[in-house]
């Protein structure tokens, strides 16, 4: 079992074993194995039973019809299996997997199978009868969770033609439905869940467009109840959604209509802004092409566009926002960090590369800790970073930031060796520099436990291996350090 070789006969006899069985356990098991292979997640033991449970168009669920897992592990003989820390079902082996997708023939269409099932479950009584803002427990509804979340990301596999009443019909009544309140709580940050409130406004058009359901949002476009630019409880609009998750094919469809394209949500982050933060480039075309979006306009925490996308590391919308005259590429955030800040911070070692190679970028400006760039990833240990900054004659080595430690006093503290060599190959490094507590980088290294540093430090003839710091304190007397 360690690669699957050869196990394809096995696989196979144990198919016709499943298929032999009388046909109520046979077409159990095959549900059961097209959840485990297609979901978008490994489902929980509840979530899988209740999902094999819904009966495609029924208007109520039944939950005697609910398998217990007792019984869908005999069904399946063996293919799949509980994983007991997690409770998620799975498939015994990867190369059962690989066997089940190397035969498309085992299982017809079962992204719309399992768009149908979701969007029936949604549209159940069961679950229409819940309030927007009375989530039931996960045990008393273990499928809304999944099916909330995931009907979507299936129908845009496959969207036959049941599937898209059953998603017209949700969406036409999202709104007031709980699975709104349940595809929020999954995809908002944890600071953002108190904008859900009362009234819900997530309007079907919003979740259409989450989901980048092109065939949808074209219809609920066209209808007149929808209006195209509403904010939803986040302050976001199917817009924004779309940019948010890429969705090239609705951000046409909706920049079309007369829609704000640079409308911001309540953390003030725009569609463009978006965009910029997940990294998707075409979407982040499409949305400068209008004159009205505009490419500096800050978010909450007053960054930019750009500054969003160097802290996240998306070289491509840097080099596209990079390549208009309009955008400021030394704007700092509410840290006061520039976008080379927030690059060098991160280690992002290309983004650091391309802001450094224009000319009117700062290498040396200071964030709110008095920090510079090359302050930040020595403290952090981001020798690739170190590397590109210390390559321009004009970064200044030694800045302190406010507690009085230099590049090589983090990189001292915190024990990075490889930065403090980068360091040490300067001429113009001071060794000996004091932080705020009167401590130099090998009085800091000494106390850190740092051995590897300090011989490296003890290595330099110009370094103080007695000076004491503001409690009198003079270097570690271990042997190491004793010379």
């Amino acid at each position: 079992m360690k690669d699957g070789v050869g196990l394809g006969d096995a696989y196979g006899a144990t198919l016709e074993r499943i298929n032999a069985q009388d046909e109520e356990k046979a077409n159990l098991a095959t549900a059961a194995l097209t959840w485990v292979c297609h979901s978008e997640r490994p489902l929980q033991v509840d979530e899988l039973c209740h999902a094999l449970a819904v009966e495609i168009g029924a208007t109520e669920f039944d939950s005697e019809n609910v398998p217990s897992i007792g019984t869908l592990l005999d069904c399946c003989q063996g293919l799949i299996t509980v994983e007991a820390e997690a409770s998620t079902v799975r498939l015994i082996h990867y190369t059962v997997q690989e066997y089940l997708c190397g035969h498309p023939d085992l299982f017809i269409k079962p992204h719309s199978m399992l768009t149908e099932a979701c969007l029936t479950y949604l549209n159940s009584q069961q679950i229409t009868d819940l309030t927007p803002h009375s989530l039931p427990s996960l045990q008393s509804m273990p499928f809304l969770k999944y099916s909330a979340r995931y009907w979507g990301t299936h129908a845009n596999r496959n969207l036959s033609d049941n599937a898209r009443a059953l998603a017209l019909k949700l969406l036409n009544q999202c709104e007031d439905h709980i699975s709104a309140v349940s595809l929020l709580e999954q995809v908002l940050d944890p600071r953002n869940i108190g904008f859900i409130a009362t009234p819900l406004l997530f309007s079907g058009l919003h979740y259409a467009s989450f989901f980048g359901i092109v065939e949808l949002v074209t219809v609920l476009i066209n209808a007149a109840s929808y209006e195209v630019d509403q904010q939803d409880c986040t302050g976001r609009t199917p817009l924004a959604w779309a940019a948010r998750n890429r969705h090239e094919g609705v951000v046409k469809i909706l920049l079309e209509r007369n829609v704000d394209p640079d409308r911001a949500d309540k953390n003030n982050l725009a569609p463009l802004g978006w965009a910029a933060i997940k990294g998707h480039e075409g979407v982040v075309k499409l949305l400068l092409e209008r004159e009205s979006v505009d490419p500096n306009r800050p978010d909450f925490n007053d960054r930019t566009p750009l500054g969003c996308a160097a802290v996240e590391g998306h070289e491509g919308v840097v080099k596209i926002l990079l390549e208009r005259e309009d955008v400021d590429p030394n704007r700092p955030d509410v840290y006061d960090r520039t976008p080379l800040g927030n690059a060098a911070l991160n280690g992002h070692e290309g983004l650091a590369k391309l802001l450094l190679e224009r000319g009117d970028v700062d290498p040396n400006r200071p964030d709110k800790n008095d920090r510079t760039p090359l302050g930040c990833a020595a403290m952090e240990g981001h020798e690739g970073v170190v590397k590109s900054l210390l390559k321009r004659g004009d970064v200044d080595p030694n800045h302190p930031d406010k507690y009085h430690t230099g590049p090589l006093g983090w990189a001292s503290n915190k024990g990075h060796e490889g930065v403090l060599r980068l360091l040490l190959e300067r001429g113009d490094v001071d060794l000996n520099h004091p932080d705020v507590y009167n401590r130099t980088p090998l009085g800091d290294a000494a106390l850190e436990g740092h051995e590897g540093v300090v011989k490296l430090l003890l290595e330099r003839e110009n370094v103080d291996p007695n000076r004491p710091d503001v409690d009198n304190v003079g270097m570690c007397v271990c042997d190491t350090c004793v010379r």
